[in-house]
């Protein structure tokens, strides 16, 4: 018996619409957020219309903060327990989608980012990889409680050459250990750059395909979307769930 036949879904996740550009070629990797075998247990998966890359991550349209809206409230009723998404950049509609329902609502890995410089000594910083450094703005940290007391340090992975190709055509073939060299050689250029980041949070939830090797290279803690779900998985259902 599968997973999903084993346990009905507790966390849902809202997710792109499949139109524009929506870099479907990542989703078959490993780890990937929307690749049911990235966890453990079955998540529930609705698509937003209107969600794509320009209208969420370049232009946060309204229109599909309203669609997700009421995606959330379909899944809230029908059982599900917790709602994330899968785009980080979500971030700058977390305090809407928090308030629209009465579950728990975890619209972005960055919300990570104040819990992770908490663990960290004074003189340390938190490294945050994203999928577009210009896109990622003050008001998309201030959204998940990221203020000018939290020393972050960004690298972005827009112009890499995997990323940048799948960005810019939907056909493209993905070579998936290039994406995932090309994400950790960033996260380390950072980490040289900036030798006070003592942890990592990766913003998109393209990335977490990388956060295995990302923690070797560098030696730093790497959290991600999939830490988040799997840490809201288990104070939503309690402990226990299978470990891969």
């Amino acid at each position: 018996m599968s997973k999903e036949q084993d346990e009905k879904p507790v966390i849902g996740m809202l997710c792109w619409d499949g139109t524009g550009i929506n870099l479907s070629q990542l989703e078959v990797l490993p780890g990937n957020s929307t690749n049911p075998d990235t966890f453990s247990f079955p998540l529930t998966y609705r698509r937003v219309p209107g969600a794509n890359f320009q209208t969420v991550v370049r232009c946060p349209d309204p229109r599909v903060l309203r669609a997700s809206i009421s995606a959330a409230r379909d899944m809230a009723a029908s059982g599900v327990r917790a709602i994330t998404t899968s785009c980080g950049f979500n971030a700058i509609f977390q305090a809407e989608l928090a308030e629209a329902v009465s579950v728990p609502v975890f619209a972005s890995s960055l919300l990570q980012v104040p819990m992770v410089w908490q663990m960290l000594c004074g003189s340390q910083a938190v490294g945050i990889v994203t999928a577009q450094t210009a896109c990622l703005t003050p008001s998309h940290l201030e959204k998940v409680g990221i203020d000018a007391s939290v020393p972050v340090r960004i690298a972005g992975i827009g112009d890499t050459g995997e990323f940048a190709k799948v960005h810019d055509d939907p056909d493209a073939v993905l070579d998936g250990g290039k994406f995932v060299d090309e994400v950790v050689g960033r996260a380390r250029g950072l980490a040289r750059q900036h030798p006070e980041v003592g942890a990592f949070v990766l913003e998109c939830t393209d990335l977490p395909p990388a956060s295995a090797a990302i923690r070797r290279v560098t030696g730093l803690p790497v959290f991600d979307i999939v830490t988040l779900v799997n840490m809201v998985y288990e104070a939503v259902a309690g402990p226990g769930f299978a470990k891969p």
